[in-house]
């Protein structure tokens, strides 16, 4: 597995619109998020007809002693003087063995817990909060794994993600409220070894009918890494492809996968230094954005421009 390519992809989830264009507080999209992979407390989520929970399903060709880990991601809201800011969580639930799964599921709870404004958030993807007052709700929740053999040497791996955040009084609670005790922008990497994961979206013609009876809520998982390999999936919260890929000509993230890198780049050049100002003051990941494209050298630039992936002949062009 090649580690770094899947961590780059996960980090581009993980923050996927996180902070849009003009990646001001000001701006109304960012005070009025639009947030992919919510799972939001259960109590809110029976209350509100709201996801709570997040269901992955995928098959694995594999013996008996497969093991495999399970990484689970997502963003943890934290108010910070009148916006919301976010601070990476990792969870992980290493070497699970298929054969102790097919006896009895495994269950992994966690929780993380409050914090006031007396001192700062540890965000293992480098948020620099120091000096910022931040207030963060608690979270709890619960991973289940579970295997059950589906044909000769195939299973079924399900993994159930629940946010079993407490939450009083859930039917009066607002959106953004629910959103502090929430898990954002969830998704979950799973890596096998000794054995190897089948495609979802390209199964073998035998497996199709098996492929096709994997449920899966709230997640679309798909194998990653290095195109051929199959040991790693990542369950992701918006529709990808097998082996995605972020463009080696993209400079750094930007937040915003819908849009192109030269326009936004281009956008950001051109904002007024009060509108810098803020840009650069409001968020640390957006103070990097601009200070990134503000030392952008030409050549750069000019690779965001466009690439040539490679050229064919056409037979019975005009000539």
């Amino acid at each position: 597995m090649d580690l770094k390519l899947v961590e780059r992809i996960a980090d581009a989830l993980l923050y996927e619109g996180y902070l849009l264009y003009p990646y001001r507080p000001s701006a109304i999209k960012n005070r009025l998020r639009f947030n992919f992979g919510v799972f939001y407390p259960r109590d809110y989520g029976l209350a509100h007809d709201e996801l709570f929970s997040m269901q992955t399903e995928c098959l694995a060709t594999c013996n008996w002693r497969m093991a495999f880990d399970v990484r689970l991601r997502f963003l943890h809201l934290t108010a910070s003087e009148g916006w919301q800011e976010a601070i990476g969580r990792e969870v992980i639930v290493p070497a699970l063995r298929t054969d102790d799964l097919l006896v009895a599921p495994s269950q992994a709870p966690f929780a993380f817990p409050s914090k006031r404004p007396s001192g700062a958030l540890n965000d293992p993807w480098g948020q620099d909060t120091r000096g910022k007052r931040k207030e963060q709700e608690s979270i709890n929740g619960n991973i289940e794994i579970a295997a059950r053999q589906v044909a000769e040497g195939v299973f079924k791996i399900t993994l159930r993600i629940l946010n079993l955040t407490p939450l009083g009084d859930a039917p009066g609670v607002s959106r953004d409220e629910a959103l502090k005790r929430s898990l954002v922008s969830t998704h979950a990497i799973l890596s096998a070894r000794g054995g190897e994961f089948i495609s979802l979206l390209d199964p073998p013609e035998s497996l199709r009918d098996v492929a096709g009876s994997c449920r899966n809520i709230g997640t679309y998982p798909v194998l990653v890494g290095a195109e051929g390999e199959r040991d790693t999936i990542l369950s992701a919260p918006i529709i990808l492809y097998d082996y995605p890929q972020i463009a080696p000509e993209s400079a750094g993230d930007l937040f915003d996968g819908t849009e192109i890198d030269e326009m936004l780049t281009l956008r950001i050049l051109t904002l007024t230094d009060e509108e810098k100002r803020e840009m650069r003051d409001g968020d640390e990941r957006a103070r990097r954005i601009l200070e990134r494209t503000e030392a952008m050298p030409a050549e750069q630039l000019m690779k965001l421009h466009g690439a040539v992936r490679g050229l064919r002949r056409v037979e019975g062009g005009a000539r």
